[in-house]
């Protein structure tokens, strides 16, 4: 499986939307806020960003952290409670 990324890209107007297409997954455009996430493969993000910037109609660049992020969590203990509701099949 090849590790993907996401991308947030603020732009000026949501009309230049439809053009960020060819750079990556468009997955969702916020119109309050002028905003559009794409997503890419991860070794794609770098020269991607480079050519995003030179776009005019590009406010800020922001990439997503989730994939350096630890999702295994240590200290992690079950309730009591719950433990109980899932031997009784609640």
């Amino acid at each position: 499986m090849i590790p993907r990324q996401g991308l947030i890209v603020y732009v000026n107007h949501l009309k230049h939307a439809k053009t960020l297409r060819k750079y990556g997954h468009v997955y969702y455009i916020s119109r309050k806020l002028k905003y559009v996430v794409l997503y890419m493969n991860q070794e794609d993000i770098e020269s991607v960003t480079t050519r995003l910037l030179k776009l005019p109609f590009v406010k800020k660049l922001m990439p997503s952290e989730r994939p350096f992020i630890n999702t295994e969590y240590e200290n992690s203990k079950p309730d009591k409670a719950k433990e109980y509701d899932y031997k009784i099949g609640l």
